[in-house]
């Protein structure tokens, strides 16, 4: 259809459009960056109410317009405007565990169907996932997400996501250490908590699979 107008609420009209494309409430969940079954049924009932980034999303995996799900108004087929580029902001969510069993140069193999959305600028390579452990506390949290651009070459004092001697995922502040002896660049990869080691590429192989772009700190829980 095409423009026009409802007096549904928010909540219908998502409900509308997951039942549209045959989705759980939980299977929608799923497919949304850090959204509950428990979030999409108060939507739903109008008990909250999505935030922006969260109608984004949906706009996004229900292929309609986001004026439309926020008032009623635009678009509300399965056929966006043509002058609205959301999908080249949407990101997918990879797990640590598949980035370290699989190359990230197949990206589509490794997408579990989740997603984040950004209004950043990033390659068709870029990905985010979970950073897990404390070796970049305090600025980096386990569970925090950074988006990685593949095709972003670090400059000293970025932070960097690296396999390390083919086995070890790493996350780490990247630091120039000058040109060797045969001519080659070599660089450490530095923890922000001290108890760990400094990785160097003169002593591991070290693979650098992009550059952070973006990090997203989620709402943390107090430490007793």
């Amino acid at each position: 259809m095409g423009i026009g107008m409802t007096q549904e609420s928010i909540g219908q009209r998502i409900r509308q459009k997951r039942n549209e494309l045959d989705l759980t409430q939980s299977e929608l969940a799923r497919k949304m960056s850090n959204v509950s079954h428990a979030a999409i049924s108060q939507w739903e009932s109008d008990s909250t109410k999505p935030n922006a980034e969260n109608l984004f999303e949906l706009a996004i995996i229900f292929s309609c317009d986001f004026a439309w799900l926020l008032k009623g108004e635009g678009f509300h087929s399965n056929i966006l405007p043509a002058t609205l580029n959301l999908r080249g902001n949407r990101i997918p969510l990879i797990s640590a565990i598949n980035l370290i069993h699989c190359h990230i140069n197949t990206p589509d193999k490794l997408v579990s169907g989740e997603y984040i959305m950004t209004d950043i600028n990033v390659s068709e390579k870029a990905f985010a996932y979970r950073i897990f452990g404390d070796e970049m506390e305090p600025d980096f949290v386990d569970g925090d997400i950074v988006v990685i651009d593949p095709d972003v070459k670090p400059r000293p004092g970025e932070f960097v996501s690296a396999f390390c001697d083919d086995k070890l995922l790493v996350f780490r502040k990247y630091k120039e250490e000058g040109i060797n002896s045969t001519g080659l660049e070599i660089f450490s990869l530095i923890p922000l908590m001290t108890d760990y080691p400094i990785l160097s590429s003169e002593e591991h192989k070290i693979t650098i699979l992009g550059t952070m772009v973006e990090h997203r700190i989620y709402r943390r829980k107090r430490k007793s």
